[in-house]
């Protein structure tokens, strides 16, 4: 049985590096006896009527950890990753007395889920550096993580140098307005209010992306800007 289990979760790996699973799916791989092999499970509710844009932006970044682990040369049978989403199992959130998403779980190989085993998202984010190196310290796998290469910076700073050049170059025969005292107060502006937005002060001071409010338990995420 142990071995029928091993190769089916090695058949659906090889198709889809996140394993998404049901009610029962995830009480025969993943809570029921005999394993031998860890699973970390995102719990979310991806479902568009959910309205859930942290599990979105979560599941991106879970889904660039499972791709980095898939394909690299260390992935073996001791590691995998799947979700259970809220409309595809709430019986499992009902058995686990989970009312939060996303949340990240780790189940052993052997034995049952510790403390530690649950990601600490609130204070860490969900970056998917962070979630590495957690797994690292609950399963001693180190996945190293490769991100898609992301050219948008690079393509709107062209497209800036291109727009600044042809302007440049149809007033060539005129350019008093590189002195003009109000275009370059309302540049600095800019900048200024640029400087002192929330986004900069996120990513200077890299708050935790949610915490939870002491006096009703509510959980407030941080804001993007």
């Amino acid at each position: 049985m142990l071995v029928e289990k091993v190769d089916q979760m090695m058949e659906w790996s090889s198709r889809r590096s996140v394993i998404r699973m049901n009610g029962d799916k995830f009480r025969r791989f993943v809570k029921a006896p005999p394993r031998n092999y860890s699973v970390i499970v995102m719990f979310t509710a991806l479902q568009p009527q959910r309205q859930c844009s942290v599990c979105r932006q979560a599941n991106e970044e879970y889904q660039v950890l499972a791709n980095s682990w898939r394909y690299s040369s260390a992935f073996s049978n001791k590691l995998f990753f799947t979700v259970v989403d809220y409309d595809e199992g709430a019986d499992v959130f009902q058995q686990l007395n989970m009312n939060s998403a996303p949340t990240f779980m780790h189940f052993p190989a052997k034995g049952k889920p510790k403390r530690a085993d649950t990601f600490d998202l609130q204070r860490i984010g969900f970056a998917s550096e962070q979630l590495a190196k957690w797994i690292a310290d609950r399963t001693d796998v180190q996945i190293r993580v490769f991100r898609p290469p992301n050219y948008s910076g690079t393509i709107a700073l062209a497209l800036l140098v291109s727009l600044v050049g042809g302007l440049l170059y149809l007033r060539r025969n005129n350019l008093e307005f590189i002195y003009n005292k109000t275009g370059w107060a309302m540049a600095a502006l800019c900048v200024v209010f640029a400087m002192t937005s929330g986004q900069m002060w996120n990513h200077i001071r890299g708050p935790p992306y949610a915490h939870k409010n002491p006096q009703n338990g509510q959980v407030l995420y941080r804001p993007n800007g």
